[in-house]
């Protein structure tokens, strides 16, 4: 099976045939795609969640503007520092800067952080995952020394992105910037929710082939988990098994992608962190945020955010990639994309 040549309809139905999870084939395929260009490594990246507030209203994600419940907080440039130290003695080289679309994180702000941490650790990489910004805003952040830029795109479909996204949000947009971001030198990461509500595998299929004219560096996929506090509160959260096989596809789409085995993965199940190196990805991404605003940066309800999640445990988790067959890494590990 060569999905690289595949179109829509041929995609489709191997996704149907895998909506249980992907067979023994397709998981061999993706592990061994996986250790061809990357070995049994897995990359550790530190997450620095800065901010939630967001002027957004996605239909899914519970720090949208009009979560009247959510409990808002900022990290100030000190404490984002003080995050980077701790997870730079740790061995982290690095670093994810995330937060939702807030207007107080000016391109000044931002620049001055990112100058703040290049400046005082040059060795590391910074990743920014902020959301949808002009293109002077994304060369102004390169200029300060952003090495990497995460936008997940949710659903390559317009009508598909339509459902899940308030009008003022559009779908050209978002892969406007992802194209803007690799055209500006950044490595770039894209991604899209399982299983999210109206979900199709024919919207899924065009996931993956936005992905191969995309090329990005990164690929975050997790299936959707419902919050409380949403529009899509009732609705059912994406299946493991089915995310597992849109891993294993990405794998064997791109082979020299990044493909973590997200947060989502691991809060849907509990060994779902190792079920998804088992289908070819090869990235986690601890939290490095002050336990006091951790539980406040809920995208979804019961997400994962102590234990092997902490960064503080990264003994346990170097034990629990260990247990699976795999070695740990926490240099930069830059992707072999070109």
């Amino acid at each position: 099976m060569d999905i690289k040549t595949m179109n829509a309809q041929d995609i489709a139905c191997v996704i149907e045939d895998n909506k249980n999870g992907p067979s023994d084939e397709l998981l061999a395929a993706a592990a061994q795609t996986r250790d061809k260009y990357y070995g049994r490594e897995i990359f550790v990246r530190g997450l620095i969640e800065f901010t939630n507030y967001c002027k957004n209203g996605c239909y899914y994600c519970g720090i949208r503007a009009q979560n009247k419940n959510a409990h808002r907080y900022r990290l100030t440039e000190t404490e984002i520092m003080e995050c980077v130290d701790q997870g730079h003695r740790l061995g982290f080289r690095t670093f994810v800067l995330q937060g939702g679309e807030d207007k107080y994180f000016t391109d000044e702000r931002i620049c001055g952080i990112i100058y703040a941490v290049k400046s005082k650790y040059p060795e590391c990489a910074v990743t920014l995952s902020i959301g949808e910004k002009t293109k002077e805003s994304y060369r102004a952040y390169r200029d300060a020394g952003a090495d990497r830029y995460l936008l997940r795109h949710e659903t390559a479909d317009e009508a598909h992105y339509a459902k899940l996204h308030p009008q003022s949000m559009s779908l050209e947009n978002r892969k406007k910037c992802l194209y803007t971001l690799r055209e500006l030198g950044y490595q770039v990461g894209a991604g899209f929710m399982v299983g999210s509500p109206y979900q199709t595998s024919r919207e899924l299929a065009s996931d993956l082939l936005f992905l191969k004219d995309l090329k990005p560096h990164m690929v975050g996929i997790g299936p959707f988990i419902p919050h409380s506090m949403t529009p899509f509160a009732h609705e059912s959260g994406g299946s493991v098994a089915l995310t597992l096989t849109m891993l294993a596809l990405t794998r064997l789409m791109l082979p020299k992608t990044l493909i973590p085995s997200t947060t989502a993965l691991g809060t849907a199940d509990a060994m779902g962190r190792e079920k998804g190196f088992a289908a070819g990805a090869n990235v986690v991404m601890p939290n490095l945020s002050p336990v006091s605003v951790r539980a406040d940066y809920s995208l979804y309800d019961n997400k994962i955010c102590t234990g092997d999640e902490a960064a503080q445990c990264i003994v346990c988790l170097k034990n629990r990639i260990e247990r699976a067959g795999y070695e740990m890494n926490m240099g930069r590990g830059d992707s072999l994309m070109d």
